[in-house]
């Protein structure tokens, strides 16, 4: 299903919508698949309600392997905003991480040679804070996707930059209070506050 857009912020777009390439579904599509074909082997060469029974149990499994990861891929999304990267994953339980494109320092790719082939690879997002990288897997078309990341990463400082121009200076408490928001929404860490902090107050 697609990105709810409802999550979004005011004034944010949805730039990339992702799932994982169908690389994700190869590995149980080819149980089902193999299990079918066995059971009609077996009950045309062997013969016997036996046969019938374990090749039903074979592909009563191989559904259940296939559905599962079905419903995990069509419920995992990777979303590159103008405004940040966001991944969501699970049926019932949801699990989720969202990266603003201001605290992304570095984005690479791996692929093996098979990947190149399918289009499929993993994304290494390196951020600022504790968290270090990332790794995001089965990507499609990993390395579009690595330049649109750093064509949306360009556009949204040089926003900043615009917005930065046209305001006026501000005062050193409001440059604090500012400075605390950031804290507080994780833009910048505990210790970047209090470096800024300690050269704000030195002006006063």
């Amino acid at each position: 299903m697609p990105f709810p857009r409802k999550l979004l912020n005011e004034n944010e777009g949805v730039i990339l919508d992702l799932r994982p390439h169908w690389w994700f579904l190869a590995g149980p599509a080819a149980a089902l698949l193999g299990a079918i074909v066995l059971m009609i082997l077996l009950a045309a060469v062997v013969g016997g309600d036996w046969v019938v029974w374990v090749g039903l149990v074979l592909i009563v499994i191989a559904g259940v392997w296939f559905t599962a990861r079905y419903l995990k891929w069509t419920t995992t999304n990777f979303v590159v905003t103008t405004d940040r990267l966001i991944f969501r994953s699970g049926v019932i339980a949801k699990h989720g991480k969202e990266i603003p494109l201001e605290r992304l320092n570095d984005i690479g790719y791996d692929q093996s040679i098979f990947e190149r082939i399918l289009g499929a690879g993993d994304l290494l997002i390196e951020s600022a804070g504790e968290r270090g990288q990332e790794r995001f897997e089965d990507i499609p078309r990993p390395a579009r996707v690595q330049n649109e990341i750093y064509r949306q990463v360009e556009l949204a400082q040089g926003r900043n930059a615009d917005r930065m121009a046209g305001r006026r200076e501000l005062s050193v408490p409001e440059q604090l209070e500012k400075l605390d928001e950031l804290r507080q929404r994780g833009v910048i860490t505990q210790a970047e506050f209090d470096a800024k902090k300690a050269q704000l107050l030195e002006r006063m």
